[in-house]
């Protein structure tokens, strides 16, 4: 992928936001909590809503919302060299690094060239006319969190994904307390693998209430609880998004909430 970026990048985000009414980053303190499981699920719902999205995969080295979107296509480019993001769905446009480069191969770069990558697919990006921009960021306090509250400024809020357990929160207050420094604005938890529906019974692999301690301790409410379900893991796996191939299960239902609950915060 070519890292030339033309003249003027101030105002090449400047003009972006004009075009975007709301930036909503999706964040964990560590991997493996599904931070990229409900920014997509999140977008897709909030797309079947009504919504204009806008998906931009900010994971550098873990691109992984292309395949839970199911493709791959290269993004093209119009008569302006202006990256034109994937059609996902009628109001969901998406874009990643892995649509740039060979399936399989790791991108090895220094902070600077990700600063660079992600000013591009902000600024030099036709995203269009916006309700949301959701940016799916790595996890941790890394590199690429840093250039892209340096770079868009002020957000209107970042959601916190974690699992129940205590591990997981611990990194979360970390990321919690980065997204302070960085002057922005937490805007709910959202506590993944909340819990599990085995028949009647309901069982908590990961412990339970985690959630709701960080949202007492830091007074931001949760947002949503989305539970396990290995049928949903499995459609993910296939690049189908829960919200559109698993209708009427409780985890759909979990993620509209979620999505009604974040459209609700940022929009009141």
């Amino acid at each position: 992928m070519s890292m030339n970026f033309s003249l003027n990048p101030d105002q090449k985000i400047a003009d972006l936001k004009e075009h975007v009414k709301h930036f909503i980053a999706v964040l964990s303190g560590k991997g493996g909590v599904g931070k990229t499981t409900v920014a997509v699920n999140l977008a897709t719902a909030l797309a079947e809503s009504g919504y204009k999205i806008g998906l931009l995969d900010v994971d550098i080295h873990g691109p992984d919302i292309v395949r839970m979107l199911g493709g791959n296509s290269l993004p093209a480019v119009d008569e302006d060299e202006k990256i034109i993001p994937a059609e996902v769905l009628p109001n969901l446009k998406a874009l990643s690094i892995s649509m740039m480069v060979e399936e399989g191969k790791p991108i090895i770069w220094r902070g600077p060239l990700k600063h660079t990558a992600i000013k591009q697919f902000l600024g030099d990006t036709k995203w269009g006319e916006l309700d949301f921009m959701i940016f799916d960021l790595p996890p941790g306090t890394g590199d690429e969190a840093l250039s892209l509250f340096q770079t868009i400024g002020q957000t209107d809020g970042v959601l916190m994904v974690t699992t129940p357990q205590k591990v997981a929160l611990d990194d979360v207050r970390r990321a919690i307390e980065f997204v302070r420094a960085m002057n922005q604005k937490v805007l709910g938890i959202v506590e993944n693998m909340s819990y599990m529906r085995c028949k009647d019974e309901v069982v908590y692999p990961f412990g339970r209430g985690g959630a709701d301690l960080l949202a007492a301790e830091y007074g931001v409410p949760v947002l949503g609880r989305i539970p396990m379900d290995p049928k949903a893991l499995e459609l993910l796996d296939e690049g189908k998004p829960i919200t559109l191939y698993y209708r009427g299960s409780e985890v759909e239902k979990a993620f509209r909430e979620l999505a009604e609950n974040v459209a609700k915060a940022v929009e009141k």
